[in-house]
């Protein structure tokens, strides 16, 4: 089975909040929440894929970024690398362009939705990282 490569977001607001967006009830893992983001294309850095699927998804591009963490999963049916990036500043204002349901939170309110068993390591990254500030 193929590993499918994904640049994910963690993008923080002005207060730090974190925006969250539920999986459509069709996809792979569908109804969860996740941090948005999509497949990395043949031939794209990780960057490029990222700015590109926030662009897509959400109408925001990114400013400035930094890795956090890399996450492999395997689900038995699909296997995944979540190579995922804090957005500490972006432009545009977000907003749901494939009617995908959105929401800010605050880091310690992560653990009120339900993830992707893959995005576990991140919440638990995210949480560290915005303590240590």
């Amino acid at each position: 089975m193929d590993e499918v490569h994904v640049a994910v977001g963690v993008i923080l607001d002005t207060q730090q909040r974190i925006l969250l967006t539920r999986r459509a009830a069709d996809a792979h893992q569908g109804g969860l929440w996740e941090f948005p983001g999509g497949k990395v294309e043949q031939g794209e850095d990780v960057l490029t894929a990222l700015d590109r699927e926030l662009r897509e998804e959400l109408a925001i591009s990114v400013e400035r970024s930094s890795p956090l963490i890399e996450v492999r999963h395997d689900y038995g049916d699909k296997a995944v690398l979540l190579d995922v990036h804090l957005v500490w500043n972006f432009s545009g204002e977000p907003k749901g362009l494939e009617d995908q349901p959105m929401t800010w939170c605050a880091a310690e309110a992560l653990g009120d939705y339900e993830f992707p068993a893959a995005n576990l390591p991140i919440v638990e990254a995210v949480v560290t990282a915005l303590r240590n500030l």
